[in-house]
């Protein structure tokens, strides 16, 4: 699901909170919200057109992620049904800064910025962003 605020689209993806998500209290575990952003932004991609395997295939490039911020405001649940965000915030010709939350239902659990960079599959040196997929993108 997709929804635009003034000059950006901002992509949401439902998560469900399973065991596997939590430590023994039934809280989620810090670092498995990096793999709810993760699950957005490649439903978000996919949204666009950028499926990731096929891309690769296509341009011998890849999406790789090469910086994270992350601030904690919240502790998601067991059970809890959260809407995780995906939007473009920096674009660049190389890299793209993406800004990304956790919400369950009004409360803000969770928010940060992922830096995913392009690289040469096979040599995974830095590259640019082919301008078909940029022109998807922003």
């Amino acid at each position: 699901m997709t929804h635009s605020t003034s000059h950006t689209t901002v992509f949401e993806h439902p998560v469900r909170v399973y065991w596997e998500d939590t430590d023994a209290g039934g809280i989620v575990f810090y670092a498995n919200y990096l793999k709810f952003f993760e699950r957005a932004r490649t439903e978000w991609l996919r949204a666009l057109g950028v499926e990731q395997h096929a891309l690769r295939q296509a341009t011998g490039g890849m999406f790789v992620v090469s910086e994270t911020s992350i601030q904690y405001h919240r502790p998601a649940q067991l059970d809890d049904l959260l809407r995780v965000t995906a939007r473009l915030s920096v674009p660049g010709r190389a890299s793209l800064v993406i800004a990304q939350q956790a919400w369950c239902g009004e409360t803000l659990l969770c928010e940060g910025t992922i830096r995913i960079g392009w690289v040469d599959a096979a040599t995974l040196k830095p590259a640019r962003i082919p301008p078909s997929v940029l022109e998807r993108l922003t």
